[in-house]
């Protein structure tokens, strides 16, 4: 699955730590959905698009539709 994190991470000067604190996951989970290498819960990317104030799926996508 695609997803827009390291993008808007870095729009808002937030660094990976600090997402990784707010989130309350590791940083290394932080890595891994950036590099889209681990696929979040349902929950966490609720909890990740309403850090961001954006709609899920404006976050998540997927690339074959």
């Amino acid at each position: 699955m695609k997803n827009r994190l390291r993008e808007l991470r870095k729009a808002r000067g937030i660094n990976q730590a600090d997402l990784a604190e707010a989130l309350e996951v590791s940083r290394q989970t932080i890595i891994a959905l950036e590099a889209e290498k681990y696929d979040p819960s349902l929950p966490m990317a609720y909890r990740i698009a309403a850090y961001f104030d954006v709609p899920v799926e404006d976050l998540f996508f997927n690339p074959y539709r």
